[in-house]
Order: C-alpha cells, then sequence, then structure tokens
C-alpha cells in the first residue's frame, strides 16, 4: 500500500489550476498586461503588478534547475518514502516550480523532464516530474 500523498489546500486564486488537474492538465496563469507566465497562482503580476491574469495550457516539459535528496522529511506523510528527489523545474513556458522527481534514483541538473501525476485521496492530482522520455 502506498502513503497517502499530502494534499495542498485549494484556495479560491488556484482553483482553476487544482481543477484541471482533475484532468491531469497542467495550467499556468498569464498576464495579459505583460504576458509573462505566473507560477505560483496569485491576485497580481509579480512582474507589472497587473491583474489581467488568466489560464492557459502549458507543456508539462521542462529542466532540472536544482535536485536535493529529502531523507528526513517534515511531514510525517511523506516518512514512507524517504529519500526521494526534490527539484526546482524551469518549465518551457519560463516559471519554475518546486516539485518532486519519480522515475529516477538520482535525477541531474539539467536534466529534461515531463509532468507525470499523482492521485489524490479528492481526485485531484499532484503534478511531479519524471525523465522525459526519448523522442
Amino acid at each position: 500500500m502506498s502513503p497517502v500523498p499530502v494534499e495542498p489546500p485549494v484556495t479560491e486564486t488556484a482553483e482553476p489550476f487544482w481543477e484541471a488537474t482533475r484532468a491531469r492538465r497542467l495550467l499556468l496563469q498569464w498576464c495579459t498586461d505583460c504576458e509573462r507566465p505566473v507560477f505560483y497562482p496569485r491576485e497580481v503580476c509579480p512582474v507589472c503588478h497587473g491583474s489581467a491574469l488568466e489560464w492557459r495550457p502549458a507543456s508539462g516539459l521542462g529542466t532540472v534547475y536544482a535536485v536535493t535528496v529529502e531523507h528526513h522529511p517534515q511531514h510525517p506523510a511523506m516518512a514512507e518514502i524517504a529519500p526521494y528527489p526534490v527539484a526546482l523545474v524551469d518549465l518551457h513556458e519560463g516559471v519554475r516550480m518546486l516539485t518532486r522527481i519519480v522515475g529516477s534514483a538520482d535525477p541531474e541538473v539539467g536534466m529534461a523532464v515531463s509532468v507525470t501525476w499523482e492521485a489524490l485521496t479528492d481526485g485531484r492530482n499532484l503534478p511531479l516530474f519524471e525523465p522525459a522520455k526519448e523522442i
């Protein structure tokens, strides 16, 4: 039996992001004032402070910017899967996500990754990343 994942709360601002994960779709906010992607979900653009934000599909592709291995998780629910890699992933759209890497015991900086999903108990899915498949 696998451990129950830590389930992020849903805020009003992030609700479209989490609803899309039910269909395993990755969405990002975009500021239509300065045409830049925004992540994590916010009320205003962190670049131009505009409030004209819309949701757009993301490719789910990226590159590992930094990675570490969590040996002593702070949350008890994660203890069963430790040690596990945690990474900052630069998505092709231009934002950086903090995430877990699965499917690789030794992920490296610069490694190409793609989104994969971990089911949550309420029907949402948590975006994780795995090594990108060769084309």
